[in-house]
């Protein structure tokens, strides 16, 4: 097995690893945007409620979200180790070479997206994941289908709330830079450039970083605008 550590501790083993866990976290987000928006439900909350119980109950859905937690540690860990690793290996800018010339600004700056994405998390991992699994969520019971947490109106009480609602569209911001610079670099790390081809994954990198933050961004703001009414 000490091949396989060496390979991992190799640049191009962190990449991979980086790579991976990305793609992974990419395909969460997406379920993850699905489920929240049955928030813009006019049912008061029923189906999001059920959605909640769903996720924190069945087994399977249990062990991918290990799986989630743990491509989110790793993830941020090896983009530690990468930024460090590449200030390291060139601790003095260059002198000629303009660095906005030779690489976008989101490129430049993944570990300042990623600390504020990894800031976020925490902060939405206390206000709801630890709320569902150990707070004192109240109780709300629907016809012919039994008492459910109400993780709904625990959504509903942070999202009246006009600095959590800024820093969710912040962080959203970050995560739509984020993930342009990373869903292209994610391809490109795992060998899938092409000129025929290349072109399709960065547009749909583009898109896909625009309109998956833009659609969690857009439910704290509707939310927050629905408690002041």
């Amino acid at each position: 097995m000490s091949w396989l550590t060496e390979a991992l501790k190799s640049s191009l083993g962190r990449k991979l690893i980086m790579s991976f866990t990305g793609l992974f976290l990419i395909i969460f987000l997406v379920g993850h945007m699905l489920g929240n928006m049955l928030l813009f439900l006019e049912d008061g909350g029923r189906a999001f409620n059920e959605y909640a119980r769903f996720m924190t109950s069945t087994p399977v859905i249990q062990a991918l979200s290990m799986v989630t937690y743990a491509s989110i540690i790793i993830h941020a860990v090896y983009s530690i180790i990468i930024t460090l690793k590449n200030k390291g290996a060139r601790p003095v800018g260059y002198a000629v070479n303009s660095a906005s010339a030779n690489s976008p600004w989101s490129s430049r700056n993944m570990g300042l997206l990623g600390t504020i994405v990894f800031i976020f998390l925490i902060v939405h991992f206390r206000s709801f994941w630890y709320e569902m699994k150990f707070g004192n969520i109240p109780m709300v019971s629907y016809e012919g289908t039994g008492e459910f947490k109400d993780l709904y109106s625990i959504v509903g009480q942070a999202f009246s709330q006009w600095w959590y609602v800024l820093l969710y569209v912040v962080s959203m911001i970050g995560l739509a830079f984020h993930l342009n610079h990373g869903f292209k670099s994610a391809f490109q790390t795992l060998g899938y450039t092409h000129k025929k081809y290349t072109p399709l994954i960065e547009g749909a990198g583009l898109w896909f970083s625009i309109i998956v933050p833009f659609l969690f961004a857009l439910i704290p703001v509707v939310m927050f605008i629905k408690s002041l009414g």
